[in-house]
């Protein structure tokens, strides 16, 4: 049984405080018993592998992806093996609308290393939806095998039920995501059709302090990508969230 917080932005969020860097983010886990984490920028994954790389040698196990805004200004993580994260990236980088960001406005988008050096810096606004709806996300997702999430359904703004009222029959997600303040009976009760789906539970840190008591258990037979999946999706041991 491991406490996992699968929706954590860094710095290279716009909206993503200056001390989301990738050590503190490993420490902090580590400090709150927090053993498997989600990195969820905002449409971008440029710092999900130097995140990977220091969880790798202090026993925090990394899932990469990215918060995807579809075309309907609707919120999903999402999430991939490391082999396919360059195909994650190219597919952002190619759908995103790509308006200048202006730092001083909406926050700095920063990648940076493990001594909290700026590698690179995205100069275009990663808040902004991609040109695709959130079927076509979904499709492409499970085409690499990976792990499609609709974030925060219980928020009032970017949620599904926010921007389309319902749960689209033919969408397949592998979960859905409620906020630390939603209830999922509640949920249920809007929609019956979420009563075949898991349930899991994310602090959406944007800050250091708003991780650690939001998190979801999850219990993979071991700890790596395909196991973490199935322990998402299962329905003998699923997600416990608290």
């Amino acid at each position: 049984m491991i406490k996992s917080d699968l929706h954590i932005h860094t710095v290279l969020s716009p909206c993503g405080d200056i001390e989301m860097t990738p050590l503190n983010i490993i420490r902090k886990a580590k400090e709150c018993g927090i053993g498997i984490i989600g990195i969820t920028d905002h449409n971008s994954t440029l710092n999900c592998m130097e995140i990977m790389r220091i969880g790798n040698m202090e026993g925090i196990y990394v899932l990469c992806g990215a918060e995807i805004t579809t075309k309907e200004e609707v919120h999903a993580i999402c999430f991939v093996e490391s082999i396919h994260l360059g195909a994650l990236q190219f597919f952002l980088e190619e759908h995103i609308q790509k308006i200048p960001n202006n730092p001083e406005i909406f926050g700095y988008q920063l990648a940076v290393n493990e001594n909290e050096e700026v590698v690179e810096e995205v100069d275009y606004l990663l808040i902004n939806a991609l040109d695709i709806t959130i079927e076509q996300a979904e499709s492409f997702i499970h085409s690499l095998g990976g792990i499609f999430i609709p974030a925060h359904i219980d928020k009032m703004q970017n949620s599904i039920y926010s921007q389309l009222g319902f749960m689209p029959p033919s969408l397949k997600p592998d979960a859905v995501e409620i906020s630390g303040k939603g209830v999922r009976s509640n949920q249920i009760a809007m929609d019956r059709s979420l009563e075949k789906f898991n349930f899991i539970r994310s602090s959406d840190a944007h800050y250091l302090e708003d991780f650690g008591c939001i998190y979801t258990i999850l219990n993979p037979e071991k700890l790596d990508f395909n196991a973490i999946r199935d322990a998402i999706i299962s329905k003998s041991s699923p997600p416990v969230i608290n």
